[in-house]
């Protein structure tokens, strides 16, 4: 097995698809969320208050940036799916084409990237999520299997001059930083 999908073991039962090419040519796999899921709209939170303050500010406090990082923050929508695929491959993550036309929604950091050590993490066994950030005017309601996004396998290359990578996977979602 080079490359694939599996559903993690909290979502068996559930009733989730894997994730899959919609044409023949396509090369993104759709992912579905797990669960109905509300993703809040960032002008129910005070997005407006904090835009006219900093407007009016010369210079911003820690305070104002801490505020207005809490209203952008992405919320992760689960798929209970994990992704298998040899080294020297990853995942990206990437919007679908209507979802900011459809249904103001947005991935802050444009793609994501699952590696190939994410696959059965002791924290949460590889499950894939998609950050999302919701600009539409009101909440919106991301419902059990509807399409969040598409995951492209995608090979990478490692520099001439690369030392030995420092330390190996202890986590989920996020370990891999410093």
């Amino acid at each position: 097995m080079k490359r694939g999908f599996k559903i993690v073991s909290k979502y068996e039962n559930e009733g989730l698809t894997l994730p899959v090419r919609a044409t023949q040519n396509a090369a993104g796999y759709d992912f579905c969320a797990a669960k109905d899921f509300v993703l809040p709209s960032i002008w129910k939170r005070d997005f407006l208050k904090i835009l006219r303050t900093l407007r009016k500010q010369k210079q911003y406090t820690q305070e104002d940036l801490t505020a207005a990082n809490k209203v952008l923050k992405p919320y992760l929508v689960p798929t209970g799916i994990k992704a298998y695929m040899q080294p020297e491959e990853f995942l990206m993550l990437a919007n679908r084409s209507s979802n900011p036309l459809k249904h103001g929604l947005i991935l802050p950091n444009g793609v994501g990237i699952v590696d190939a050590d994410y696959y059965d993490n002791e924290n949460n066994e590889g499950e894939i999520f998609f950050q999302l950030v919701n600009f539409g005017l009101t909440d919106k309601v991301i419902k059990k299997g509807e399409r969040l996004g598409q995951g492209i396998f995608l090979p990478y290359l490692l520099a001439d001059d690369e030392k030995t990578p420092l330390s190996t996977r202890t986590g989920g979602f996020g370990s891999s930083g410093r």
